[in-house]
């Protein structure tokens, strides 16, 4: 069942699994928030753990940077090892002047400059959007945790360095953060028929210079990863 990506057999996932892009991340929240965590995958170093979570199975995999990237792993998971829904937790950001270092953002839809749907062939142009059925829970299990929560567009950008500077542009229709992967995910999950959510942590302020270590990126954001997997078992 491997594929050139993957040494997980069939079955080796559960039907939820929360995907950071680092594969640091993935070994952190596996090693940190899951019982009895056994690693199935390091191809690429692209580590990939199932365990459980109070009682219940969970999975967590990294994604690696960008929309291939991620375009490659979620339909992977999807199409091939029966997984059901995908939680994206990662970092974003701050596009919006109302957030800051370390709010947590769930997205509803993205904004995308990338032509990864093109390959759908459409005679327009579609809106990568979340699971209504993961966000809603989402966001009543931050109300439950007392957790603040932002809900709204993020940007999903092929560009890290953007010579235009364009993230003052779309600051003026309201898009809250910007960040790499989650319109590939969407439209994997929305192309197979199966469920998606990002949940992304503000790590730094690119119009104000402000900014996260690499450490506490790493580390420090608990409370996204709490959300996700409480998440997943309020779900059903």
């Amino acid at each position: 069942m491997s594929t050139p990506h993957n040494r997980a057999e069939k079955g080796d996932f559960a039907k939820t699994v929360i995907m950071p892009g680092d594969p640091l991340r993935a070994k952190y929240i596996a090693e940190n928030f899951l019982d009895e965590p056994k690693l199935i995958n390091d191809v690429r170093g692209m580590l990939a753990y199932t365990g459980t979570y109070k009682n219940k199975p969970v999975s967590v995999m990294a994604s690696g940077m960008g929309m291939p990237s991620m375009g490659i792993y979620s339909y992977e998971l999807y199409s091939f090892y029966d997984v059901e829904n995908i939680i994206r937790v990662g970092t974003a950001g701050a596009v919006s002047e109302k957030l800051g270092l370390r709010d947590i953002v769930l997205a509803m839809s993205c904004a995308v400059n990338s032509s990864f749907a093109s390959q759908y062939r459409l005679p327009g142009t579609v809106a990568p959007t979340a699971s209504f059925e993961l966000l809603k829970k989402a966001y009543d299990t931050a109300v439950r945790l007392d957790k603040k929560v932002h809900v709204g567009t993020v940007f999903t950008t092929d560009f890290f360095y953007d010579d235009a500077n364009s993230l003052a542009e779309w600051r003026k229709l309201g898009i809250l953060a910007t960040e790499m992967e989650s319109a590939a995910l969407y439209l994997n999950a929305a192309r197979l028929g199966k469920k998606a959510l990002c949940i992304c942590t503000i790590s730094d302020c690119p119009l104000t210079g402000e900014s996260c270590s690499a450490k506490e990126r790493e580390t420090s954001f608990n409370d996204m990863i709490l959300l996700a997997l409480e998440t997943e078992i309020v779900r059903n």
